[in-house]
């Protein structure tokens, strides 16, 4: 696909819109933004930007990934998967917010080049052991972020000029704060197990309930039109936020973290700025890039994927891509974060009836006004509550079942899946995404290389089927004496390449001919013709004749534009065993003269 071919999916769908279309796609979306709205805040607050970073992702990126995007239903925004890059990204003095947000303007225009250049369906191929492995590993970590909030840890506050715990004057007890934990898995658990003796009750107990609403409130409401269409999350939201505030009011409850306590929400939509973008920052950045690239690739086209199979469409993913791309670089522009499609939004568009692009468009603008309005309602959010709905969302996400099962594969499926789990929680999703399609590479290769093999044929051999010539004759043919033949079963590339030393080494007698039947293969790469011309060299050189036979038209293209072609000579390249075997007895029947012969 050109880029002058590039054509959304909005466009072909608003050719036969009408009226009850609108109403539809009106419904649907008005609830997914709803359904977006406490996802969004939880993941920025997750990934350790503000709250209103996450719903400014939802609003630009959804609102271009409608717009632009190849999928009639796909609804984008800030993800789960995204939360331990950006994490990362942010707490590292060497980056901050303004290495993200050039990391996410380097990671659009990669998409945009994946689009633009084809690469969307060949994304697809990412051997599904590594998907599964990271989005485990992912949710492990989502989890672990959480543990924090769900436990109300603190720790004691020290004066950076005296390097002495500040004391409370009020109750004479250490001033405390939030918990501020190391980026990494192990520092982080043992973070909490060193600040444990500041375990808050109240905060535990809020999470707790907030988890409790999200799993069951599906079941409570569902009979009721309306309100069954109203997620977990926001119920638990609302709720624990009523409940906390009558708790501090009426109570005296105090030590309950809200969003307010520890950000200053702005309602609005800032103004567009591009960051400073130098040479080093983009050195330094591209691995970050390309994994955030890759991952937000991967998900969204898996997204555009399920929702196919749900509606019964096609996607077009290199159209998808260059709209997650620009989407991509819009965000950063207006202070958001990376986005990608997003499944469960993409499924709540889609069972409330949404089916075109408008429906992610009313999504994004259902945001912006919760955004300019309500938005000052959303400091009295307990960070508990959000961290409750994180822990829902991890697991999900982690898909443990699907986890379990894959551990009864293959040994090298296995393998592959372990340690890209291993890698993403241990250390990072970059290094567990670029081992893994390394190790992926690998164990293909080594999969593929068993597949074809060479074998030395002895006694009668069939000669049915050895081309696509129509050839009436015996089903079966004798070896002469001298001559030694060949088979190669399968692609003829550098896995079985070097396997006619192999075989030429088990015998202390030269052939005087050695035939090389070639009619299963059906494609040669460099590698075999190379190692190919150094065996028949090699047997030129000892004297012995070399011949191939059942040679298929394709590969012959390929060995006419080789060296090879002359160094086995073309009377010696047949598409039969008959006039391969007829060469032979030829070369059989002359005296030998000591001298390479072709």
């Amino acid at each position: 696909m050109k880029v002058l071919d590039f054509k959304p999916k909005l466009f072909s769908c608003l050719k036969d819109y009408n009226s009850q279309k609108f109403a539809q796609d009106a419904m649907a979306g008005l609830i997914t933004g709803i359904v977006a709205l406490p996802l969004a805040i939880a993941f920025g607050i997750a990934s350790g930007v503000s709250p209103e970073k996450g719903i400014i992702t939802a609003i630009v990126a959804g609102f271009i990934i409608s717009l632009l995007g190849g999928s009639k239903v796909q609804i984008g925004g800030p993800t789960g998967a995204f939360i331990v890059i950006i994490y990362g990204i942010v707490t590292d003095p060497a980056y901050g917010l303004q290495g993200l947000l050039i990391a996410t303007l380097m990671a659009g225009v990669l998409l945009i080049l994946m689009g633009v250049f084809k690469l969307g369906n060949v994304i697809k191929f990412i051997p599904y052991p590594i998907i599964i492995g990271f989005t485990a590993g992912i949710a492990v970590t989502i989890f672990t972020t959480q543990m924090g909030d769900v436990f109300g840890l603190k720790q004691q506050v020290i004066d950076p000029a005296t390097g002495q715990v500040v004391i409370d004057t009020a109750t004479g007890q250490p001033l405390l704060a939030p918990l501020k934990t190391p980026g990494d898995f192990l520092g982080k658990w043992a973070c909490y197990y060193n600040h444990f003796q500041y375990f808050n009750m109240w905060n535990f107990v809020m999470a707790l309930l907030s988890i409790l609403i999200i799993i069951f409130s599906p079941k409570w409401v569902r009979r009721v039109p309306g309100l069954n269409k109203i997620p977990g999350s926001l119920y638990a939201i609302i709720i624990i936020t009523v409940l906390v505030i009558c708790l501090k009011e009426w109570a005296g409850v105090t030590g309950i973290d809200t969003i307010g306590d520890r950000f200053t929400i702005q309602g609005k939509l800032p103004a567009p700025v591009v960051p400073e973008i130098t040479f080093d920052m983009i050195r330094q950045l591209m691995p970050i890039a390309f994994t955030i690239a890759m991952l937000g690739a991967i998900e969204s086209l898996l997204s555009a994927a399920v929702a196919d199979g749900v509606i019964g469409d096609q996607h077009n993913s290199n159209t998808e891509l260059i709209a997650q791309g620009v989407a991509n670089i819009a965000s950063p522009i207006f202070g958001g974060i990376p986005a990608t499609g997003a499944i469960a939004r993409t499924m709540t568009n889609i069972n409330n009836g949404g089916r075109t692009p408008v429906a992610g468009i009313i999504h994004a603008v259902v945001l912006l006004l919760i955004l300019l309005i309500l938005m000052p309602l959303a400091n009295y959010i307990p960070m508990a509550c959000l961290a409750g709905v994180l822990v829902i969302v991890s697991y999900n996400m982690s898909g443990w079942r699907t986890f379990r099962a894959m551990l009864h594969n293959p040994k090298s499926d296995v393998s592959v899946l372990l340690v890209t789990f291993l890698l993403t929680i241990i250390f990072d999703l970059t290094i567990a995404i670029e081992f893994g399609l390394v190790l992926a590479c690998v164990l293909l290769f080594r999969r593929v290389a068993s597949v074809g093999h060479i074998s030395l044929q002895e006694g009668e051999i069939d000669v049915n089927n050895d081309s696509d010539v129509n050839v009436t004759h015996e089903e079966a043919l004798q070896i002469p004496e001298g001559v030694q033949v060949y088979e190669i079963d399968g692609p003829f590339f550098f896995g079985i390449a070097n396997k006619f030393e192999e075989l030429s080494a088990q015998f202390d007698e030269a052939p005087r001919v050695r035939i090389i039947r070639m009619r299963k293969v059906p494609f040669v790469d460099a590698t075999g013709l190379h190692n190919l011309q150094v065996f028949i060299h090699k047997s030129h050189e000892q004297g012995i004749h070399v011949v191939l036979s059942g040679v298929r038209p394709e590969v012959l293209k390929v060995i006419r534009k080789s060296s090879l072609y002359g160094e086995v000579g073309e009377k010696n390249i047949f598409d039969h065993i008959n006039g391969a075997m007829a060469r032979a007895q030829e070369v059989v029947s002359r005296p030998r003269t000591g001298h390479r012969a072709h």
